[in-house]
């Protein structure tokens, strides 16, 4: 087997809590992630599970009532005890963002070409004539027709596809080598999000680039993501290679949501929805999280937290049910 390349981002035990009017919100609780050079990662689970706050915390982005501890190492250093100044210069030049929604992301008035601008400016030594050309080239790049005429338009004058286009095209000015993904392709129709998609995985390959995608389709994770990583109640609760975490699942809860998915098959067959509801994140939570909706709970689940173990090679979960799943003890 091919040695994997040494890790050019390291979230190790990264924990975000907010402080709210009801008590702490433990947001994120305990997060390990790695990525190497080319790498894609999927980060899949639930509304609440803690996927944007973790990209957001990796570089500090969060509100002034968030605390955050643990260590987000960019090639070795702490982008979590980092100087500001010396990490707004990295934001955009090596690790860029896709933001969930294009429209609360864009400033509703300045112009696209303007707002590109500003990040070549931020992060290149290009003059305004040499900006205005990158910025031509970028909207191309991204498949925006008419690209110099575009430069002027305003967000509101752009489709939602288009929109996301030219988030696409600012976090990419600077030729990042990490790219965080959140949610590229929220409530975009299913044409324009294939386009986006393919989009991102083409610039990924040609500028050699990491990419981190948060999304809840488990299926745009199969097709764009190397590995994945899911999560549940702010913990990454299993992670490995897509193939494998998706037709071999080790940990309960990637086997509820695989379960959950429509499959080709017997025709008006009924879906499995995972029952209940995510526990609430300002309460203390005893052992393993998704116990109240597991159907592979047993009497040690609610009282001890299972240690996130190998259940295959380059596979790890957090589950004291790994060894059924494995059997393919499917529960009644």
């Amino acid at each position: 087997m091919t040695e994997r390349p040494q890790p050019i981002l390291e979230v190790r035990d990264l924990r975000v809590r907010f402080a709210t009017s009801r008590g702490e919100v433990r947001a994120v609780d305990g997060v390990n992630l790695a990525l190497a050079p080319g790498d894609t990662l999927g980060l899949v689970g639930e509304s609440g599970s803690g996927k944007s706050v973790t990209l957001r915390a990796i570089l500090r982005l969060l509100r002034s009532n968030a605390t955050t501890t643990g260590e987000a190492r960019w090639r070795g250093q702490d982008l979590l005890a980092m100087p500001e100044k010396r990490l707004r210069a990295l934001r955009g030049r090596e690790i860029a963002m896709i933001f969930q929604e294009p429209m609360s992301a864009l400033n509703p008035v300045i112009p696209i070409g303007v707002q590109i601008a500003e990040s070549l400016q931020a992060h290149t030594a290009l003059d305004a004539a040499g900006r205005r050309r990158r910025a031509i080239e970028l909207l191309d790049l991204v498949g925006i027709p008419s690209a110099a005429q575009r430069l002027a338009g305003y967000p509101h004058e752009f489709s939602g596809g288009m929109r996301q286009r030219a988030m696409i095209a600012i976090a990419l000015a600077a030729e990042p080598k990490l790219l965080l993904a959140d949610e590229p392709t929220t409530a975009l129709d299913v044409t324009i999000q294939d386009q986006i998609l393919k989009l991102l995985l083409r610039l990924s390959r040609e500028l050699g680039m990491a990419m981190v995608l948060v999304t809840h389709d488990l299926g745009v994770v199969a097709e764009t993501c190397e590995r994945v990583s899911v999560m549940y109640a702010g913990r990454v609760v299993e992670t490995g290679p897509v193939d494998r975490v998706f037709t071999a699942p080790g940990h309960a809860y990637t086997d509820a949501l695989l379960r959950s998915m429509p499959h080709g098959g017997v025709a008006r067959a009924p879906l499995r929805p995972i029952p209940g509801l995510p526990p609430r994140l300002d309460r203390p939570l005893q052992g393993c999280p998704f116990t109240p909706r597991c159907a592979y709970a047993e009497g040690r689940c609610g009282a001890e937290a299972p240690p996130f173990a190998p259940v295959a090679p380059g596979q790890e979960a957090a589950c004291w049910a790994s060894d059924r799943l494995a059997r393919r003890e499917v529960p009644a």
